[in-house]
């Protein structure tokens, strides 16, 4: 009986030998297996905050990448504005050069014209005579005719020599079916004394004009329609009238020379207008 219960507390003292020494193995892993399990968490932990300031820069640069859309969009729409601002703006400068070339033409016919026109003028009247002037005033072509080649002092009866004068203005007139010629009359400042129907200068520089445009149309073939009346008396002194040569210079007769070249300032008016804002 001994026996058996030394062997059993042999065999009990064995047993407990073995299982302390697996206590302390599955100790040992245990901590192991705490410390791996802590190096996770603090590798988890760094993670998760790393994911975070990731997520919160993924989330600013996805506002950045908007805003660059956006500001994207309103360059492409500001490109595109700025594009055709820049074309309508071309296609109104060439619009404006080519009105601005119409009106040159327009204008350097008409000097063209203005220039033949005296021209023939000087070539058929002549320049020799102090007392007929052939000249261009603001595009305008005149000729100035002397009183004392056309009238006697106080009169408005055209003088023989006068219709010699006359005849070569009306050959240059006939040639030029699309001309008008406007007759002025000019008188001094001297009141007008004579009798009838003509009660002051007024009356004498108009009836003068029209004396002059009855020897075109009668005796010299001008057409009636190119032909205008027109008296200034003495309101439009070439001097002034304070001497007996000077009051000569003004009482004279001035044929205005008018080539139709209506359709070319009708032009030029029309395309000022379309300039205007």
């Amino acid at each position: 009986m001994k026996k058996i219960v030394i062997a059993l507390s042999v065999m009990a003292l064995l047993t407990s030998c073995v299982s302390k020494k697996k206590y302390t193995d599955l100790e040992a892993r245990n901590k192991e297996t705490q410390d791996l399990l802590n190096t996770a968490t603090v590798k988890l932990n760094s993670c998760l905050e790393e994911k975070a300031g990731l997520a919160a820069t993924a989330a600013t640069l996805k506002e950045q990448n908007q805003g660059l859309i956006s500001v994207s969009k309103d360059m492409t729409v500001l490109s595109t504005k700025g594009a055709q601002n820049i074309e309508k703006a071309l296609e109104s400068i060439k619009e404006k050069d080519l009105k601005i070339s119409r009106m040159q033409d327009a204008l350097t016919k008409k000097d063209s014209v203005t220039l033949a026109l005296v021209t023939s003028l000087k070539s058929s009247v002549g320049i020799s005579d102090p007392d007929i002037e052939i000249n261009v005033e603001k595009g305008v072509v005149f000729i100035s005719i002397a009183d004392k080649l056309l009238f006697k002092s106080g009169s408005y009866e055209v003088t023989d020599r006068a219709k010699m004068v006359l005849a070569k203005v009306a050959k240059v007139v006939n040639d030029k079916p699309d001309f008008e010629c406007m007759v002025e009359g000019h008188t001094d400042n001297v009141p007008y004394n004579g009798t009838g129907v003509l009660l002051d200068n007024w009356d004498l520089s108009v009836k003068r004009s029209t004396s002059i445009i009855r020897v075109l149309t009668n005796q010299l073939g001008v057409k009636p329609e190119q032909l205008i009346a027109a008296g200034r008396s003495s309101y439009i002194p070439l001097v002034s009238n304070d001497s007996a040569e000077n009051r000569s210079r003004n009482r004279r007769t001035r044929i205005v020379v008018l080539p139709k070249i209506d359709q070319f300032y009708e032009m030029i008016e029309k395309e000022m207008k379309k300039q205007r804002p």
